[in-house]
């Protein structure tokens, strides 16, 4: 393989020769005529168009053919220990260098979090001005809300899922409502009741001692006449 390698190339450079040698007497001939004041005929003309056309052909070769494919040849990199100078003594640092850590993006819990701050919000994340802030109000409302919901295609199931969450709050709500005015009514039932049993209670004791009130009074009066007699 080797071999028939430099073999074509031996054939190429052989060709290039050649045709240098045809152009070489070309321009010779072409520089008598002039100095004699001859014209060039038309098949003089055309072996010129050729032998041009055969040049561009060998040019195009020379420069995209033979020469390697781009990233085969490997430019010399910069590496981190080439800032200390390769002298003896400095064999530990360049070592040191050459496997320390590079600087790397801080990514807690896998996110990326860009190193600024947001002064309308105080988050971090985006600038101010930037879509992802909350407090981002910028041309129509409306247009915004309509890009948002042309460009996010979970945008609508968001928003039922919104509007479904506030329908069972208020239902509970409603629940809860009705449920504590059923236990004020009940209990309000419940404490009139035994307010009424509390004062039927009360004025039946009144009425009892009433009645023995009047029973020792009646016993007095009888023995006071009995006395009276005597």
């Amino acid at each position: 393989m080797y071999s028939r390698k430099r073999s074509r190339s031996r054939e190429r450079q052989r060709e290039r020769e050649r045709e240098r040698e045809r152009e070489r007497g070309e321009s010779r001939k072409r520089r008598k005529d002039k100095a004699e004041g001859k014209e060039p005929s038309q098949q003089n003309k055309k072996t010129i168009l050729k032998a041009n056309e055969q040049v561009q052909r060998i040019k195009h070769v020379e420069t995209f053919y033979e020469k390697p494919p781009p990233g085969l040849i490997k430019e010399a990199e910069d590496r981190p220990e080439d800032c200390i100078p390769d002298a003896p003594g400095n064999e530990d640092a360049r070592e040191f260098l050459a496997h320390a850590p590079t600087k790397g993006l801080w990514m807690p819990l896998g996110k990326e979090v860009k190193v600024m701050q947001c002064w309308r919000c105080k988050r971090y994340g985006h600038r101010t001005g930037d879509r992802e802030c909350p407090f981002f109000i910028k041309g129509n409302q409306k247009l915004e809300q309509f890009r948002v919901a042309h460009e996010d295609p979970m945008y609508d199931l968001i928003r039922d899922n919104k509007r479904h969450e506030k329908e069972l709050r208020i239902q509970q709500l409603q629940q809860l409502l009705e449920d504590t005015t059923s236990e004020s009514e009940s209990s309000t039932g419940s404490s009139d009741s035994r307010d009424r049993k509390h004062k039927h209670k009360k004025k039946k004791k009144e009425k009892k001692k009433k009645e023995k009130r009047k029973k020792k009074h009646k016993h007095k009066s009888k023995s006071n006449s009995c006395s009276d007699t005597d």
